[in-house]
């Protein structure tokens, strides 16, 4: 018997295919199209010289290319693939379908053929560390685990390799891929929702309905793990279906994994408590990585063993870009926090720390408001350096807020990574830590919050 995924090839053989956008959740797939000698075509608004080498190699395979300002005039392709990041309602996406064609997504059609279970994550933060955690605590535990999504690893091109028996597929979903989504995971996992991406989404609501759409679509026999410290992620549980668990570092909850005052981490199950481990056991600092184990533990319970995840916990060491320690020099610890695109990431950030700081932030402009921030800069940083295109909205924020005092807290402005990172090595002393989270996303200078984090961690290990 043919597998989903093979009918699925087989039904869509004399069929056009479009991408839009060459990026990493659509190369691979492209070549596989190719392979299989579909009509394909990528459509990407960046020219041929700056798509580099994989312009010359996608020609080779027979792919037509549409480039430059008008790539996506006369979209007349049966299949279009949005990358993730392009807003859904577009108007030219909103006129393909109108004229019949089939509008997707590389996970949807993922969703669509997986053989195997499925986990999925989303939530404003935590959602990587989270993702991992699960995918790490499964794979000791013997299962084959296919981790991707909005990790960085796109999972329909492997789809066929996935069996039903002993695999499982962890994947992290954005609002941007959920927002088209109609199939919802196994296990459904919302971290926390705060805003974020307001500058792609119409307003805070779209947010929120894409987030929903993790859990809206599951059925009877499915799992949902929320937070019941996070009011918009507990309102959820207003609309799941299945068996539902909530997680919490600050109560005890009757149905899922919980923090007691001793540090002691529990799992209750309705008709008793299993301890797991301490806070002191999880190797990854931070009281957000503790929510981040809470959330993991209540996903994969009962195919996971206490023992395991205990394990897991002692070992692991973290995601890069996530608080990341890049080196001490002379008695000064350099962190590297880029991930930390959003307020809310921010100070999950700074509250990792028992001391104030040397803190390097700013970015590209999403239009979500930095007034949480500001109490939280005050009471934990002693150095704040600015840059980039949020660098004065935060200072006015901060500046304007009460409790703000120059004496205590120095501000500094930098026209640019290199900049800021001399700034910190001058005002840092012995025993100092400085820390790079940003609080706003990396698009003014950078592509993604990697690149901007791996630049600035050449820069600290050439100090």
């Amino acid at each position: 018997m043919k597998s989903r995924a093979a009918r699925f090839y087989e039904e869509i053989q004399d069929r056009t295919v479009c991408f839009i956008g060459a990026g990493v959740s659509h190369r691979e797939l492209i070549r596989q199209f190719a392979a299989r000698e579909i009509s394909v075509t990528l459509r990407d608004r960046r020219s041929y010289d700056q798509l580099g080498e994989i312009a010359p190699e996608l020609e080779r395979l027979g792919v037509r290319l549409i480039l430059g300002d008008r790539y996506l005039e006369e979209l007349e392709e049966d299949i279009i693939f949005r990358t993730p990041g392009m807003k859904y309602h577009l108007p030219e996406l909103e006129q393909a379908r109108a004229r019949g064609k089939v509008v997707t997504s590389e996970m949807e059609v993922f969703f669509d053929l997986c053989p195997c279970p499925i986990y999925g994550v989303t939530g404003s933060d935590g959602k990587t560390t989270t993702t991992t955690i699960i995918s790490e605590m499964l794979r000791a535990e013997g299962y084959t685990v296919h981790l991707g999504g909005n990790i960085g690893r796109a999972l329909l091109p492997e789809v066929e390799e996935i069996e039903p028996e002993n695999h499982l597929a962890v994947v992290e979903l954005s609002s941007f891929q959920l927002i088209s989504m109609r199939r919802s995971p196994h296990v459904a996992v919302v971290t926390n929702v705060a805003p974020n991406h307001l500058d792609m989404h119409k307003d805070m609501q779209e947010y929120i309905d894409a987030k929903k759409n993790l859990v809206l679509h599951q059925n009877a026999f499915s799992r949902t793990v929320l937070s019941a410290d996070n009011e918009i992620a507990a309102s959820f549980g207003g609309i799941t279906r299945g068996d539902t668990l909530l997680f919490s570092r600050r109560r005890e909850v009757a149905r899922g994994a919980y923090m007691d005052e001793a540090g002691d981490i529990y799992f209750a199950d309705g008709s008793g408590t299993t301890k797991i481990m301490n806070r002191d056991d999880i190797k990854i600092p931070g009281l957000h990585n503790v929510e981040n184990y809470l959330a993991a533990i209540s996903a994969v319970w009962g195919r996971v063993s206490p023992a395991t995840m205990k394990e897991v916990a002692r070992s692991f060491g973290g995601v890069e870009h996530r608080i990341e320690l890049v080196r001490t020099l002379d008695g000064v610890r350099w962190y590297n926090d880029s991930i930390a695109t959003s307020p809310t990431r921010a100070i999950a950030g700074l509250d990792s720390f028992q001391q104030k700081i040397i803190l390097i932030a700013g970015g590209y402009d999403k239009k979500i408001p930095f007034l949480p921030l500001a109490p939280k800069i005050i009471e934990k940083v002693k150095v704040l350096i600015l840059m980039g295109a949020t660098a004065e909205k935060i200072e006015d924020t901060v500046t304007t807020f009460a409790g703000y005092d120059p004496s205590a807290l120095s501000i500094l402005h930098a026209g640019s990574m290199e900049e800021a990172v001399e700034l910190a090595q001058k005002a840092a002393r012995e025993g100092d830590i400085v820390s790079l989270s940003p609080a706003s996303a990396s698009f003014d200078l950078y592509p993604n919050f990697e690149a901007r984090g791996n630049h600035f961690k050449a820069l600290v290990q050439a100090l």
